[in-house]
């Protein structure tokens, strides 16, 4: 069947993404230069000034860079566990039709990435596969594309508005913050949780899901997996038997030991809500990630499918763990030759206060095309962004959400974060982004208007 016109000019932009756009890293390597090379001839700093900044910032952010680290981690974990694995079972018997079976992965896919985006993406794709499945044993075409692109769809729309949005979390989180924010964080009541940031979240959702609804191929046009060759078999890992465990593997399989750290994690996350002013002031990457493990080690019951399912995840983290210290050598270079100062002027110069909100969504959208992260982007826009919205009397939570809006549609039309989930599905990025840069030139529009609109209702 013939592509339609909108599906073909998805295509050419993705295959011109996948021709000309750079990866990740080769971005940090080049921004590391542009920053010296304006630092020296913007501001005129001296070259051992920025190498000091330099030095200073590339580790300083190791913290950060294990806490988001764990963050992806713990969501495989959790989204792997056997529980979990019968839940997506009965999810993907809902649906009776083609339509209805990609739209409710999409709409499972956004509110699982409010949770946690780690946690999504597995989960998600776990969903799409367990859809195929059941639509397959059914006898039932589905679209196998379609549905590993509405997975993704969390990831490209309101991740980073919700509990595990990086930005949010670091501006709340101590010691989290990049050189020149110290001291200055944001609680998450005045970022994630504003009224405003959760109605963009609900019109986000209705907006793709309605979308979904409409551009998900009917059973009569859908390729299924068996067409494009795909084996859909789950893959389990069968347990050990207990005669044939040395004394040693015991403990390793055994509950007790479990429990017993779920019981010590469970009353001290307790023990901090109820002593924190708010249980928002309460939430930070630190609990959160205490919580996930939680949840994971008594969802995995035994030590030996914990380390299991971390051995498992953890191929994922390794593009964090190089760039986040390029991006933090990257926000100290930017600190020490002052140019937080001068990017920030551009903006004041260009913008008023109404129109700040969308310029830095824009911009955040387009600089995150290059930079597929949003903790390490943050690390990069945070300090002039800041001083922007200071000098324009912008509220400073909404600049947070306006970077969030607008760096998560960069995942849309950037295929990094794709890229642990295609191998899953057996994919290219090609068959998915068909759908998912649709959805950009959708939501685009809204989201522009959004940070323009509810903009005005605040002030700082």
């Amino acid at each position: 069947m013939k592509d339609s016109p909108i599906v073909a000019l998805a295509l050419r932009c993705t295959g011109f993404l996948e021709r000309y756009l750079p990866d990740a890293f080769v971005f940090a390597l080049g921004a590391t230069g542009l920053c010296l090379g304006a630092g020296w001839l913007w501001t005129g700093t001296g070259l051992g000034t920025m190498l000091d900044g330099w030095g200073k910032g590339f580790f300083s952010l190791l913290g950060f860079t294990l806490q988001m680290s764990l963050i992806i981690i713990l969501g495989h974990v959790v989204a792997s566990a056997p529980p979990v694995a019968r839940l997506l079972g009965r999810l993907a018997g809902l649906a009776q039709t083609a339509k209805g079976g990609v739209t409710l992965v999409a709409l499972l896919a956004m509110l699982s990435s409010w949770l946690n985006w780690g946690f999504s993406l597995t989960f998600s794709a776990m969903l799409a596969r367990a859809t195929a499945r059941r639509f397959a044993a059914r006898g039932q075409p589905i679209d196998y594309r379609a549905l590993a692109a509405a997975s993704f769809l969390g990831l490209g729309s309101i991740w980073a508005q919700g509990l595990s949005g990086s930005a949010a979390l670091q501006m709340a989180t101590t010691g989290a913050l990049p050189p020149g924010l110290q001291g200055h964080g944001i609680a998450l009541s005045q970022t994630i949780f504003l009224w405003q940031s959760l109605v963009s979240v609900v019109v986000e959702v209705s907006v793709v899901t309605a979308l979904f609804w409409l551009i998900a191929p009917r059973e009569s046009d859908a390729v299924t997996a068996a067409a494009l060759g795909i084996d859909l078999t789950d893959d389990t890992h069968p347990e050990v038997e207990p005669s044939k465990l040395r004394p040693g593997e015991r403990p390793e399989h055994s509950l007790g030991l479990s429990l017993l750290f779920v019981a010590l994690a469970t009353a001290y996350l307790t023990r901090s809500l109820i002593s924190a002013p708010s249980v928002l002031e309460a939430v930070n990457l630190n609990t959160i990630n205490l919580g996930l493990l939680t949840l994971g080690t008594a969802l995995h019951r035994t030590p030996a499918r914990l380390q299991r399912a971390f051995a498992q995840a953890t191929p994922a983290v390794w593009g964090v763990i190089l760039q986040f210290p390029f991006y933090g050598g990257i926000a100290g270079v930017l600190a020490s030759a002052h140019l937080n100062e001068r990017i920030a002027g551009l903006f004041v110069g260009a913008a008023s206060q109404g129109t700040l909100p969308p310029l830095v969504g824009l911009y955040s959208l387009v600089l995150g095309i290059f930079v597929p992260s949003g903790g390490s982007k943050w690390l990069i826009e945070a300090p002039y962004v800041l001083e922007a919205a200071s000098r324009l009397h912008v509220h400073a939570g909404w600049m947070v959400a306006v970077y969030d809006l607008g760096e998560a549609l960069a995942n849309l039309v950037q295929p990094f974060w794709m890229l642990p989930v295609l191998g899953i599905f057996g994919l290219r990025a090609r068959d998915v982004m068909r759908y998912t840069v649709i959805t950009f030139f959708v939501l685009l529009p809204v989201v522009m208007g959004l940070t323009y609109g509810l903009g005005l209702t605040l002030t700082r």
